[in-house]
């Protein structure tokens, strides 16, 4: 197998199916075996996994879905290392083993240095994290090195012209953040296409906000292609990017798998008009976003009060896009019952530190329990 997957559709394995949605680790692993099965048969072969994804289990469920039931060269695993988890340089190899171990998969075909940005930069150069993931692609424990990026273009520029030797850089990219300052898809892109490094792509969908537009955009997506769903648009809009090696689809069940499957197996890029449709697109769901969460959920492992943030966002900003605030209101009340409120927050800021978004996250959630708490 290449460098370069046949097929530009990733399985991400942050948003696994969930017997209980409110409970990240009860991953329902014969609906995900099925979504293996389909995925392989479809010719599709990258699978991406990181330490903490699914509350530190979605790790052992690829081994049980996915290393355990197929001959290891007939996929390719990604797995991360994250900054937040290691404080020695023993710690490195820690995890590494750890991961070896959970996986089964005996070598990642593509690992990551996980979630760059100015700050998790530093710890990386200080435990000389590039030099550690260089010495494990000569032993043959990974064969592709490269790492995840959440910053601006200018700290990408830095990096790659620190680290030449990475293959490839993996960049949140989607047609709403393309021209997003905070952000920044398109300049971080170009600078990865000035250093010759291929893409692969986390949030094509934005943690689902492209794959539940608002009703007017909708009405302008299928009066274009009235065949196609919504997240198409969005991950089209990615895959069709010349640079672009992979686009991740953090899929929860089957149905969403077969949806991007049925375009994604002859890729059609977007044509001019297509273009011009999505950046209008953008335009008007960028107006009726207030908290721009993917819903990672990074900031909850940490949370002294156990809030559930992510939720507590999605559900805020429903609300304020719905002329009934009711249903949200009852959905927060209920989710109250089991977690902290909004208003429980402390503001003690470990949930900043970890969000790739960079957002005031306390902030935020003053708002919110305003909104629902009154």
């Amino acid at each position: 197998m290449g460098f370069k997957p046949a097929k530009k559709l990733g399985f991400g394995l942050m948003r696994l199916p969930l017997t209980d949605p409110n409970v990240e680790t009860s991953i329902d692993i014969e609906e995900m075996k099925r979504m293996v099965d389909a995925f392989l048969a479809g010719g599709f072969t990258y699978f991406d996994t990181a330490w903490m994804y699914c509350g530190f289990h979605s790790e052992c469920a690829a081994k049980q879905a996915l290393v355990d039931r197929y001959p290891r060269e007939s996929y390719t695993l990604a797995d991360k290392l994250h900054s937040a988890y290691i404080k020695t340089r023993a710690d490195r190899d820690k995890i590494f083993n750890e991961q070896l171990r959970k996986t089964g998969a005996g070598y990642f075909d593509y690992y990551l240095i996980h979630d760059v940005n100015a700050e998790h930069y530093k710890v990386y150069q200080e435990l000389e994290c590039f030099e550690w993931l260089a010495e494990k692609k000569a032993a043959g424990l990974v064969r592709h090195m490269g790492f995840s990026f959440h910053d601006n273009a200018e700290l990408l520029d830095r990096v790659l012209t620190d680290h030449p030797e990475v293959e490839f850089v993996q960049l949140q990219l989607n047609y709403l953040d393309w021209d997003s300052e905070t952000v920044q898809s398109g300049k971080c892109y170009q600078t990865a296409v000035r250093h010759g490094k291929p893409v692969i792509v986390m949030e094509p969908v934005k943690g689902g906000t492209l794959a539940k537009v608002p009703a007017g955009v909708e009405a302008m997506f299928k009066q274009a292609r009235p065949e196609l769903s919504a997240p198409s648009w969005a991950i089209r809009f990615a895959a069709s990017l010349d640079n672009v090696m992979v686009v991740l689809s953090g899929m929860s069940d089957l149905a969403q798998m077969q949806d991007n499957m049925s375009y994604m197996a002859a890729l059609e890029p977007l044509s001019e008009a297509e273009q011009a449709l999505v950046r209008r697109a953008a335009a008007a769901i960028r107006g009726g976003i207030a908290i721009p969460c993917t819903g990672c959920s990074y900031c909850t492992d940490g949370c002294p009060k156990h809030i559930a943030i992510p939720k507590y966002f999605a559900l805020y900003n429903a609300a304020l896009q719905a002329d009934d605030k009711a249903p949200q209101t009852q959905s927060y009340a209920a989710l109250a019952r089991e977690f902290g409120k909004a208003s429980d927050c402390i503001a003690c800021r470990q949930c900043e530190h970890v969000c790739p978004q960079h957002l005031p996250i306390p902030r935020h959630l003053k708002d919110v329990a305003q909104y629902f708490e009154g």
